[in-house]
């Protein structure tokens, strides 16, 4: 795991926010996360801007994507934070 690249996608809030979001109601296509971060979160970015912040949630394997026919689902993936819990978690545990 990258952990630059996952330290990066955690680092922009609009980015945590959909994570937020998929955390809320997972399997969201691209046109349903812009319309709750707009009525739910006040965030009125463009389809394109929202896409960019997906596509690095996505390298950082923080979002994996589902095709089924002309829609993709967006899915929160958890996984990759247990990095961050082993690289720093792991030490206040064996400081105890």
């Amino acid at each position: 795991m990258d952990m630059d690249l996952l330290l990066k996608a955690l680092a922009d809030p609009t980015r945590r926010t959909i994570l937020d979001e998929l955390s809320a109601h997972d399997g969201q296509t691209l046109f349903e996360l812009c319309s709750r971060l707009l009525l739910q979160h006040q965030i009125a970015s463009t389809r394109q801007a929202i896409s960019q912040h997906l596509a690095i949630l996505e390298a950082a394997h923080l979002v994996t994507v589902k095709r089924q026919g002309r829609y993709k689902f967006h899915y929160i993936n958890t996984s990759p934070l247990s990095a961050i819990v082993q690289r720093w978690g792991a030490k206040k545990k064996e400081d105890s």
